[in-house]
């Protein structure tokens, strides 16, 4: 179909003098489809289609003994007819869409969840990552966004929008087991801060987080940077930290803390195991101490953050030396004790 007006209009106007019945509707909603297929806008299509009817009116040959009600009775049997053929023009038009759209994504899901598995043949899977201009050999960097009101155009406006800032043959997103991901290639300055801006933007505050994993060469390299940003998200939910952007690189000690389980095991009970004899149990304490390193020891802002008195703060912190031997407020103890208490949020101790 050819995107030139006058054939679109000469098309419309051939479909208005159909009679009414399903061979128009039919072919109404082949006209819609291959307006869509060939790239016309739905105005387009509308535009056309009114010009039509303007021309069938101004053709018109009035009758020598046509009265007026007869015209009027014209008039309306046009315009009910062309609208008829506009609503089922343009549910052909939208269904198109529809339909490849649907087809773009679910094709685009595939490649991903191959290139991210590596079940399929890597030959074929460079030909397929060639359409959307990935080259394999080269380094990428995985980001994964996670939050429960991520809908297919959500995540299809944001891929235009990346495709648009850095090149489309940099950047790929697609929705996977309900969370964003997007593989780019290394080096692209300031994604991760793009992408945040485009989820504040359309989900708001406190509704999402994003992981980011290390840049990794060939098809293996993306999937250990998808695992990485995963991770990261998985720490940041029990650790519970709420920053919106995490880089795997930040958080390396962590994987290694949980390397040797039984170690961090051991390390939790020696160090914070006295406290569950204490009166409330372990987790006030346990909570005191989270939120004290995470506010670098500051006791007022501790006590802000707990909605507590600064004295109740250093009461807590006595009884947990007294109890443990150990206190934040020693160098030398201080470290020991950060550590458990990250251990026992990786463990989810003493639940």
């Amino acid at each position: 179909m050819s995107n030139h007006p006058e054939e679109l209009t000469e098309q419309c106007e051939a479909l208005l003098l159909l009679p009414p019945g399903a061979h128009r509707e039919r072919q109404a909603t082949i006209l819609g489809r291959s307006a869509a297929d060939a790239t016309d806008s739905l105005d387009d299509l509308v535009t056309a289609m009114l010009s039509a009817a303007t021309t069938m009116w101004t053709r018109r040959s009035p009758q020598p003994d046509e009265t007026p009600t007869a015209v009027h009775a014209h008039a309306t049997d046009l315009l009910r007819t062309l609208t008829d053929v506009i609503n089922t023009t343009t549910a052909g038009f939208h269904d198109h869409i529809r339909r490849h759209l649907a087809d773009h994504d679910e094709q685009r899901t595939g490649f991903v969840n191959d290139l991210l598995t590596g079940r399929a043949d890597p030959g074929h899977l460079a030909e397929r990552a060639h359409r959307y201009g990935i080259r394999l050999s080269g380094s990428h960097v995985v980001t994964v966004a996670s939050s429960p009101a991520f809908t297919d155009t959500t995540i299809r406006d944001i891929d235009a929008a990346l495709a648009s800032r850095y090149g489309a043959g940099n950047t790929l997103t697609t929705l996977r087991d309900g969370q964003l991901i997007c593989i780019s290639t290394s080096g692209l300055r300031g994604l991760p801060a793009e992408l945040a801006h485009h989820l504040l933007t359309r989900l708001g505050t406190n509704t999402w987080q994003i992981g980011v994993g290390r840049a990794h060469p060939g098809i293996n390299g993306i999937a250990t940077s998808l695992d990485e940003a995963r991770n990261t998200l998985d720490l940041a939910d029990k650790l519970g930290f709420t920053t919106p952007i995490l880089n795997a690189a930040d958080l390396l000690v962590f994987p290694v803390l949980l390397r040797d389980r039984d170690a961090i095991t051991d390390l939790v009970t020696t160090v914070l195991g006295p406290l569950q004899h204490a009166r409330g149990g372990a987790q006030p304490y346990l909570d005191t101490l989270t939120v004290l390193f995470d506010n670098q020891g500051n006791h007022t802002a501790t006590a802000r953050h707990m909605h507590l008195s600064v004295r109740a703060v250093t009461y807590r912190l006595e009884r947990i030396h007294a109890l443990t031997g150990y206190h934040p407020n020693e160098p030398t103890q201080r470290f020991t004790l950060h550590t458990a208490v990250l251990g026992a949020r990786l463990l989810g101790w003493p639940h």
